[in-house]
């Protein structure tokens, strides 16, 4: 959309960091070393395919991460206090969190402004997002008082599905306007894309889950010009 964006992996399993192409080796130093104090956010960054588009990666140390940060100081600022250090030229920053709810994603909700929240289509993901939103209000109240949840976005949507379409009507009855109008369809060339190391959006632009994450962008985009106004 024309925006440029950093995106910091902070996932131990580096799945971002794969589906943008770039190699294991290539990782160091990556979003740990940026936590744990050895290095900078710049130092961190990588370029990817994509034009305006970078990467603080994820390494398999970040696996120990949790550990090492239980006892460090402002454990729970370690990465707003990199990305204040290093003033980033980025429109936006993106963090991809772990799906566990230790003190990598509480590190990742200090230092947010909102939180964007992908929901599969299926029942225990619901059970899930119960505990997320417990976990941004517990942050709200005792680190981050500007935090706010943006949206949540329906992923892996299978309209044959029947259990899926109540999933659906499930999350927009309870969550109302915060649920993204667009909805990311079940989709192989989605499936395939990170095997061959490209989002996507590069992997074939006229498929349909392309085209559903470009009308995602776009519906954020919006949603963003309406708060701001």
């Amino acid at each position: 959309m024309g925006k440029t964006v950093l995106l910091i992996d902070l996932d131990p399993q580096g799945n971002a960091s794969t589906g943008v192409g770039l190699a294991k080796g290539a990782r160091v130093p990556g979003s740990y070393a940026v936590v744990v104090g050895e290095a900078r956010l710049a130092e961190a960054v990588k370029p990817t395919l994509v034009p305006r588009f970078a990467i603080a990666p994820a390494t398999i140390d970040l696996v120990g991460a949790e550990l090492e940060l239980v006892a460090a100081s402002r454990r729970e600022f370690r990465l707003i206090d990199a990305i204040r250090t290093d003033t980033c030229a980025y429109d936006y920053v993106l963090i991809d969190c772990p799906p566990s709810l230790g003190l990598l994603t509480v590190n990742a909700l200090v230092a947010a402004n909102a939180v964007l929240v992908p929901l599969q289509c299926e029942f225990f993901a619901l059970e899930g997002l119960s505990l997320l939103l417990n976990t941004v209000e517990r942050v709200r109240r005792g680190f981050n008082p500007a935090l706010e949840l943006q949206g949540i976005v329906l992923t892996m949507y299978d309209g044959r599905n029947n259990l899926a379409q109540q999933v659906v009507a499930d999350v927009r009855e309870y969550m109302g306007d915060k649920v993204y109008q667009t909805v990311i369809p079940r989709n192989v060339r989605i499936s395939e894309a990170p095997s061959h190391g490209k989002p996507v959006l590069l992997y074939d632009t006229r498929s349909a889950g392309a085209m559903a994450y470009m009308h995602l962008a776009s519906e954020v985009l919006k949603r963003e010009r309406a708060l701001a106004a």
